[in-house]
């Protein structure tokens, strides 16, 4: 069997429930699919290039990235294309499969969590649905929540771990925020519908079908866990693409590689599960809105940042800030090395749309420095500033928990949205 017997947790933010491993027993020996439907993350670039220098070609810029990078619902590549041959080598392999054919940098791979690849991935878990959907949306953004913003610093919290992080202020950042697109979305039908139906066998009731469950050693169990991993991987191969049309459009608007300098400063995941260790028990971690933060010491740390812990990245809205902070000892003690992904929406979609509907908001955000790019109006209105909770506010908890430690502010400059 693939996979030993190990305890599931489930971290969840904003109300959800994290199990005491010492409550551990069999009744947590399970993966729950509908927690990780996307294999959603962050991926922040840094640059050499400061906001001074960015803004005489802000509206440049923002028409290129909406050019070179598609968004939206359904949004496909029609200039990059990979064989179902060569998208089953990405499913195995993450984003290092595109760096080592010329889209990225080899350096990139170091800074991204777990190097880019899950490797216990099989895309013979994956169905041909799931191929079908996946294949044109590799380096594409997606709708609703998912975005792209260049962005700069315009605070710092800590000076010390700000420098390991390679931040300063005024600096100008990329912020990418997108999953494994319909690929992923198709392997969690596929599985919600398995898992339904060998629920009774398991002895599993549930209260909600998006809960569907089954035990990690079971076979159902370990397909699935081969085929989340192969979503995730698509994910991280999907940023990676973006980031390669992002310095390519910087380059399109006149600045060189020298002139952009755009690194990786982490990229992370915040909605899939790993297996980790803690408190001397090998366990399957569910981050549902959550996202990895390992504390200062961690090897899977990269070595720049291990001293000062894991650079954690938690978005905003397109109208205020998004946060850089660091992990810490206490997140490795008390919510198995995580902290929230976000802000957290406090309006519906449908609710948003309502209260945008006599408002132009594209107009407003141009008037306070911030272009937006983006496929529909609806989605503008969806993703409103107002239809999500203060981020700062919840960063504030975040650093009053003890399991983050706020380390910068950045500040939106152009957003694109699907």
């Amino acid at each position: 069997m693939l996979f030993d017997r190990v305890v599931a947790v489930e971290v969840v933010p904003h109300g959800g429930r994290v199990y005491d491993l010492s409550m551990a027993h069999e009744g947590h020996n399970f993966v729950a699919e509908g927690f990780v439907v996307s294999n959603c993350g962050v991926r922040l670039l840094t640059s050499h290039l400061t906001l001074e220098e960015l803004l005489p070609k802000q509206k440049e810029l923002a028409d290129t990235l909406y050019r070179l990078i598609p968004s939206g619902v359904g949004s496909e590549r029609k200039d990059v294309r990979f064989s179902k041959r060569e998208l089953r080598e990405i499913l195995k392999e993450g984003a290092g499969w595109l760096i080592r054919r010329g889209f990225g940098y080899p350096e990139d791979l170091h800074f991204i969590e777990s190097e880019g690849r899950l490797p216990w991935a099989n895309p013979d878990k994956v169905s041909d649905r799931a191929f079908e959907r996946g294949a044109p949306q590799i380096g594409t953004l997606g709708s609703g929540n998912h975005f792209l913003e260049v962005q700069y610093v315009d605070e710092i919290y800590d000076g010390e771990v700000a420098e390991a992080f390679g931040l300063f202020p005024g600096q100008v950042t990329v912020l990418i925020h997108t999953g494994s697109r319909g690929l992923g979305h198709q392997v969690c039908q596929d599985y919600v519908e398995r898992f339904l139906k060998v629920a009774p066998r398991y002895g599993i009731e549930l209260v909600d079908k998006q809960l569907a469950a089954a035990p990690i050693q079971s076979p159902e169990g370990q397909d699935y866990l081969q085929a989340m991993a192969a979503a995730a991987n698509f994910a991280f191969a999907n940023r990676q693409l973006i980031a390669h049309f992002v310095r390519e459009a910087f380059e399109a608007v006149g600045y060189t590689p020298r002139d952009h300098g755009l690194r990786v400063l982490y990229d992370l995941a915040h909605n899939n599960a790993k297996f980790e260790e803690h408190g001397g028990k090998r366990v399957l971690v569910h981050r549902k809105g959550a996202t990895r933060a390992f504390g200062p010491g961690h090897p899977e740390i990269p070595p720049e940042y291990r001293r000062v812990g894991q650079p954690v990245l938690v978005p905003g809205d397109m109208g205020r800030y998004s946060y850089v902070l660091a992990g810490t000892e206490k997140a490795m003690a008390v919510s198995f090395g995580s902290s929230c992904h976000g802000a957290g929406r406090k309006m519906s979609r449908h609710q948003a749309k309502r209260v945008a509907r006599e408002r132009n908001l594209v107009k407003e955000l141009a008037e306070r420095g911030i272009l937006v790019r983006a496929a529909t109006r609806a989605t503008v209105d969806e993703e409103m500033p107002e239809a999500y909770k203060d981020v700062s506010v919840v960063v504030e908890a975040v650093q009053g928990a003890g399991i983050g430690r706020k380390v910068a502010r950045l500040r939106p400059l152009i957003v694109v949205k699907g």
